[in-house]
């Protein structure tokens, strides 16, 4: 239990010490390898010294002193040496936090969205390499040579410009949506980022984001069988749903409402409150989903979104609604297919559902996905037989 409790602390006090390192002159790249040698420093002496005193200010002068080593090892860096101040007292770590600062370094632009997430979840999370490439399922090397070109890309930047807050919303929702794999919950690591984030911005976007987080997380336990097929919304067990995430993404959802700055997440988040809010699956209100998605239309033109709002309006107003919805999008966007076969069967076209749930779980991105639309083609074929 120590060990664990020693863990959740390294990761949480391993972005703060990063950034006092990179405000003292330290260029990002070097400046993160030298703190991801102090946590595994302090993975190694800990247990048996005892946890010092002051672990952030124990980490910082550490990680200093790895870096000051591996400066002054570095004859092709000599220059930089001339720069570098002594090392510091002894003492309390600055209270300073450039864990924010440190989030938008992440989500750089000049990243591309997979090396931003890897970096983030190393330089912010402190997951190690291995823990990022088994979340990924990609060889451990293929994972270092991501994040190492990542550090090179953003090691020029400073921390003194203001970042884009909705690019780092982006990387964390992407972390988010990767789910559970290998020994890292992705979901759960990507809700503490959040927390951390909201704590030191006020904002009501990252507090709807992290709403969205906890109300779709609040749902996970109902979302599959144990043999990990899928479970539609209509169909989960409600009673397995997490009351306490949902009462929280509420919470933090309405207050964050309250401040009239809409943003797209908060309207994602209305939308899955309204759900967590229905007792059961026909008592959902589907006329203020739609116009939840309504706004979302306004916010983002996004085409996915005009997708699902089909779907409400289907079950909103009918059918057959949802149907006219739907014909006035790409045929080719994802789900379009499974969306129809659904609205089909809806309406009572039995045969052209049980059809186009066949081609949708051919063109599914996953087997889980796969395997359920099959299912749903077979129990309409099934009936069609039988009749």
């Amino acid at each position: 239990m120590t060990s664990e409790l020693d863990e959740a602390l390294l990761r949480g006090l391993a972005p703060g010490v990063l950034g006092i390192l990179v405000r003292r002159g330290a260029d990002f790249a070097a400046a993160e390898d030298a703190v991801q040698d102090a946590l595994v420093e302090a993975v190694r002496v800990w247990p048996t010294d005892g946890r010092p005193r002051d672990p952030k200010g124990w980490l910082v002068t550490v990680a200093w002193r790895r870096f000051l080593d591996a400066t002054r090892a570095d004859t092709a860096r000599r220059r930089r040496e001339d720069r570098v101040d002594e090392e510091p007292a002894p003492g309390p770590a600055p209270g300073l936090d450039d864990t924010l600062q440190l989030y938008f370094l992440c989500a750089h632009p000049s990243l591309t969205p997979s090396s931003a997430v890897a970096l983030t979840l190393r330089a912010v999370g402190g997951l190690t390499t291995r823990q990022i490439a088994r979340a990924y399922l990609v060889p451990e090397a293929t994972m270092a040579q991501r994040i190492s070109r990542a550090k090179r890309t953003v090691s020029g930047a400073r921390l003194d410009r203001p970042g884009d807050v909705a690019t780092v919303l982006r990387v964390l929702y992407l972390v988010f949506n990767e789910g559970y794999s290998g020994d890292v919950d992705l979901a759960a690591e990507a809700i503490r980022l959040t927390r951390q984030l909201a704590a030191a911005i006020d904002h009501p976007e990252v507090a709807g984001l992290l709403a969205l987080m906890l109300l779709h997380h609040a749902r996970r336990a109902a979302r599959t069988t144990p043999d990990g097929s899928l479970v539609p919304l209509a169909e989960q067990d409600r009673g397995r749903w997490d009351t306490r995430a949902i009462a929280e993404g509420v919470e933090i959802l309405q207050a964050a409402l309250a401040r009239d700055r809409l943003g797209s997440f908060q309207a994602q988040a209305a939308i899955a409150a309204l759900h967590a809010d229905a007792p059961t699956a026909e008592e959902t209100d589907w006329v203020q989903i739609v116009e939840w998605y309504d706004e979302l239309v306004r916010l983002t033109d996004s085409p996915i979104v005009r997708l699902n709002r089909a779907v409400a309006v289907g079950e909103a107003d009918g059918p057959r609604a949802g149907l006219a919805a739907l014909a006035a999008l790409d045929a080719a966007l994802p789900r379009h297919t499974a969306v129809a076969a659904y609205l089909h069967e809806r309406e009572g076209d039995r045969a052209t559902a049980a059809r186009l749930y066949a081609e949708a779980a051919r063109q599914a991105p996953t087997l889980a996905e796969r395997e359920h639309l099959t299912r749903q083609a077979a129990r309409l074929n099934q009936g069609l037989d039988a009749r």
